[in-house]
């Protein structure tokens, strides 16, 4: 019997932090309030947002730290 107790009292540790990560069972109806707020974008100010960003002069490289400056030349 007190081994039944034991095991029994181990198994109700080992799914106790599981309960506490999955939120232990409550459910909170404020999120789906939130959800109905959110702002709507309006297409107009987009575009004209994207029309303010100033094109770049030159063509990005993402390797240019990665890459040498001069090509190493290679002997024949």
């Amino acid at each position: 019997m007190r081994i039944m107790v034991v095991t029994a009292g181990l198994l109700v540790l080992m799914a106790w932090p599981a309960q506490a990560q999955m939120g232990g069972g409550r459910h909170h109806n404020g999120a789906s309030k939130t959800e109905q707020k959110k702002p709507q974008v309006d297409e107009k100010a987009y575009k004209a947002a994207l029309e303010r960003i100033p094109e770049p002069k030159e063509k990005y490289d993402p390797w240019r730290v990665a890459r040498p400056t001069d090509p190493a030349k290679k002997l024949k």
